[in-house]
This record gives structure tokens, sequence and C-alpha cells, in this order.
């Protein structure tokens, strides 16, 4: 620990510390994506991850395809597809994640912010 994180506690009263105890606490997966899911950006969020798993569904037959076609430019051009769709739900995954640690940072920014000031008021 460092000092000021010393100072930080000492300053905070029980209501304070309850609220950043529950700003800690480590939140897992699901209701990072829950969390996603909700506020300004909730409507594109949803759209993502509906259009994942169509593509998903969209990429598993493209691989029935592949193994079912005889000729050999069909069983190309499927082939091609499968990669595509692969390469169109990794870009709407990592759009996904991106914005879930987008999230988990302004978490930790406000959580600072509210710790420093009431630091702050503490001190005047």
């Amino acid at each position: 620990m460092t000092d000021i994180d010393d100072r930080i506690r000492d300053v905070l009263d029980a209501d304070d510390q309850a609220f950043l105890k529950e700003l800690e606490s480590d939140r897992g997966l699901w209701r990072q994506i829950g969390d996603s899911l909700t506020g300004p950006m909730g409507g594109w969020a949803k759209m993502v991850f509906a259009m994942s798993f169509v593509f998903g569904l969209l990429l598993i037959f493209c691989f029935y395809k592949v193994a079912t076609t005889h000729h050999q430019f069909e069983h190309l051009m499927w082939a091609i597809a499968a990669l595509a769709v692969l390469i169109m739900q990794g870009f709407m995954k990592d759009w996904f994640f991106s914005r879930m640690n987008m999230l988990n940072i302004l978490r930790e920014v406000k959580r600072l912010q509210i710790q420093v000031a009431m630091l702050s008021d503490k001190q005047d």
C-alpha cells in the first residue's frame, strides 16, 4: 500500500467504505455482459450480441456445407464463406469485449473520483 491509499482509507466513513467495497467486488463475466447491455449504447450492444449468435449459427452451417459438398469449386466457396463469417464474428466479439473493458475502466475512474473528492472534503 502507498501512503495515499492509507490516508484515503482513514478519512472514509462507514457508508463510504461500504460503497467502495461494493465497487471493489469482483464482477464475473455474466454480470459484465449484463452491464454492457444497458445504458446509452445498450441497443447497439444487444444488436452485436444477437448478430454474434446469428454468425455462430451461420458458421456452423458453412462448416456443414464444407463437409457435405462434393464439387471442388463449391467446397472452396463454402470454405471461404466460413472464413469470412468467422472473421466477422471475431470483430463483433472484439467490439463487445472492448465495450466491457471500457465500462470496467470507467467504473475504476469513478471509484477514484469518489475517493479523491471525499479526501479533499475531509481535508478542507
